[in-house]
């Protein structure tokens, strides 16, 4: 399969269904994903992104490899919103090296504390924070902290994303 041709043919979820089932567990066609998404392309970043994300859910491993690229192009200037929704939303699955931890923990903590950033980077960067404060629980105060400030503005999707990862934090 040509990856960035089936991008362009349209955006929706059966196309993305259809590239991750082309996938399969096959480390070589992740790899022609990613080359796309960590490629020039406005357009085809966005779009595979989606594909990212998706593949994320269930084949998270298969990204691992892939993990400082992909906070890498998150970081990019002027990157699509569902580059760093996707990434984010990828951090939740994947196992996370230790060498990479604090990068991680560094980049969701600005995505929470972005009153700019889409409320689902800000939702899932809260969940990567909860898995990162059980590797490093010293970061449990200052995650706590952060979401407190960030309560009286959020919507009900902060909310209740807040609530649940408040509640996991050791005190």
């Amino acid at each position: 399969m040509d990856v960035a041709n089936q991008l362009l043919v349209e955006h929706s979820r059966k196309n993305t269904d259809r590239i991750v089932r082309w996938i399969g567990h096959d480390p070589v066609r992740v790899k022609a994903v990613m080359e796309v998404f960590l490629g020039k392309d406005p357009l085809l970043t966005q779009r595979a992104a989606w594909v990212v994300g998706v593949l994320a859910d269930d084949r998270g491993y298969l990204l691992k490899p892939w993990l400082a690229k992909l906070m890498k192009k998150m970081r990019e200037p002027g990157v699509h919103d569902a580059a760093r929704r996707n990434v984010v939303r990828a951090l939740q699955f994947v196992d996370i090296p230790p060498r990479l931890l604090g990068e991680v923990a560094t980049v969701c903590f600005d995505e929470l504390a972005s009153p700019a950033s889409p409320i689902a980077v800000r939702a899932c960067a809260m969940t990567v924070l909860e898995r990162v404060v059980r590797e490093e629980p010293e970061l449990a105060r200052e995650l706590r902290l952060v979401i407190e400030q960030h309560l009286p503005y959020g919507t009900g999707a902060f909310h209740a994303r807040a609530k649940r990862v408040l509640a996991s934090l050791p005190h």
